[in-house]
C-alpha cells in the first residue's frame, strides 16, 4: 500500500511528493523501495502488487522500475486501507483463488530483515492451514499513545495467539497500564491470510463495502477492470481494514514478533531512529551549527547551512516555500495545521 499523503510529515512530506517516496534515513533508498526490498525475498516479484493513488503512479514506476503496469492498481480517490485491500484481494483471487497474501504499508521502518522474512514466512505457514486472519504484533517497549494496541489470548501455535481485544491510540495511562500487564503488543498493520479468507471476512464485517466489488466481480482479471475501479471506488466508504474488519472478525490472530519495526509515522519517530550528534540534535541534508540546543530535529530541502541558539526539542523542517517551526511534543497539531493552511491557501502549500 503506498498511497497516503503522510499529512503529519508536513512540509517535508507534500502531496505531491508524500514519504514514501522519501529517503529519510540516507541510504539512497527510499521508504518504499526498503519495503519492495524486504519482500523480494518473500514473495516472487512478478506476484508484488503496488497499490497507489493515480496521481502517484509515475513516482512509482520511477522508483520500482521492474515493476510492470499489470503489477500497478490506481486508485482514483483515497479511501483509507479496507477500500484498497478489498481491491487488492478481488485482484489477486481472479489470478488465483487459492493465493494467500501479505498486506504492508510503504512508510514502515524495519531493521533485520532476516528476523522479519523468518517471522513472516511461519506467519504465512499458520494461514494456509488454518482459517485465520494474522496481524503482526510488536513487543512494546515503551507506553506509546500512537500506536494501536492489541490484547493477546490463547495460543493457538507458537508465537501465534487468538486476539482479544483491539484498542486505538490509548492515553498515556492506559498506555502504561497496557505496558505493565504484558498482555499487549503493538498493532503494527502487517497483516496475512488466504484470499479468500479475507473476502469472507469482508463480506460478513463489511457487506455495503464488499458489495461494491461483488457488483463488478466479473471484471476482475479482465480489461474491464480498470473502468469499473474508474467508476465506482470513489462510492466505496472511506475506513480502515482494523474498523471495518479486524476488530469484528472471530477468526482474528496475532503473531507476536520481535524484529525493530517502528511505522514512521511522525517528526519523533524519524527523530528517534535517526543518528544524532553528541548535543542530542538531528540533522537531514543540512550543515547544522548549534549552539547552547538539543533534542531537535532540522530537516532541509537542498544544501543549506542552519545555525541555532537556545533551541531545545524543535521540529524545524525547511522546504523553501514552507518553514515549520513546531515543538516536539505538539507535533500531534500538525494534522490541524495542514488543515487550516488547506483551508487559508486552498491548497498551495500542501
Amino acid at each position: 500500500m503506498c498511497g497516503g499523503v503522510g499529512s503529519r510529515f508536513w512540509p517535508y512530506s507534500r502531496a505531491s511528493y508524500p514519504k514514501q517516496f522519501i529517503d529519510f534515513l540516507g541510504t539512497g533508498r527510499s521508504l518504499l523501495q526498503m519495503t519492495y526490498d524486504r519482500i523480494l525475498p518473500i514473495v516472487d516479484k512478478s506476484n508484488i502488487i503496488l497499490v497507489t493513488n493515480a496521481d502517484y503512479a509515475p513516482l512509482v514506476r520511477e522508483q520500482l522500475p521492474d515493476i510492470s503496469e499489470e503489477q500497478l492498481l490506481l486508485e482514483p480517490a483515497r479511501r483509507n486501507t479496507a477500500p484498497c485491500i478489498a481491491w487488492a484481494a478481488r485482484h489477486i483471487a481472479a489470478i488465483d483463488p487459492e493465493a494467500s497474501m501479505i498486506v504492508a504499508a510503504s512508510d514502515h521502518l524495519i531493521l533485520g530483515e532476516k528476523k522479519f522474512e523468518e517471522q513472516v514466512t511461519r506467519g504465512f505457514e499458520f494461514v494456509e492451514s488454518h482459517d485465520a486472519l494474522l496481524t503482526l504484533g510488536i513487543n512494546p517497549t515503551r507506553p506509546e499513545t500512537g500506536y494501536g494496541y492489541i490484547q493477546v489470548g490463547q495460543e493457538a501455535a507458537p508465537c501465534i495467539n487468538r486476539v482479544k481485544t483491539f484498542t486505538e491510540k490509548p492515553d498515556l495511562d492506559l498506555a502504561k497500564v497496557f505496558l505493565q500487564t504484558g498482555e499487549f503488543v503493538w498493532n503494527s498493520g502487517i497483516f496475512l491470510w488466504k484470499v479468500h479468507a479475507i473476502l469472507k471476512a469482508l463480506a460478513e464485517c463489511a457487506p455495503d463495502l464488499s458489495g461494491v466489488f461483488e457488483a463488478g466481480a466479473d471484471t476482475f482479471g479482465t480489461p474491464r477492470e480498470r473502468e469499473f475501479i474508474n467508476n465506482h471506488f470513489a462510492g466505496c466508504q472511506s475506513i480502515s481494514i482494523d474498523y471495518a474488519v479486524m476488530e469484528s472478525a472471530k477468526n482474528v490472530y496475532v503473531e507476536r514478533v520481535d524484529f525493530t519495526w517502528n511505522d514512521l509515522g511522525n517528526w519523533s519517530a524519524l527523530y528517534d531512529n535517526s543518528p544524532k550528534n553528541s548535543d542530542g540534535n538531528v540533522a537531514h541534508n543540512c550543515n547544522l551549527r548549534a549552539y547552547d540546543s538539543t533534542g531537535n530535529i532540522v530537516a532541509v530541502k537542498g544544501e543549506k547551512l542552519i545555525v541555532m541558539e537556545g533551541i531545545k526539542d524543535y521540529i524545524i523542517a525547511d522546504t523553501g516555500d514552507v518553514l515549520l517551526l513546531c515543538p516536539k511534543a505538539q507535533e500531534q497539531r500538525i494534522k490541524q495545521m495542514v488543515n487550516d493552511i488547506k483551508q487559508l491557501f486552498d491548497g498551495r502549500y500542501l
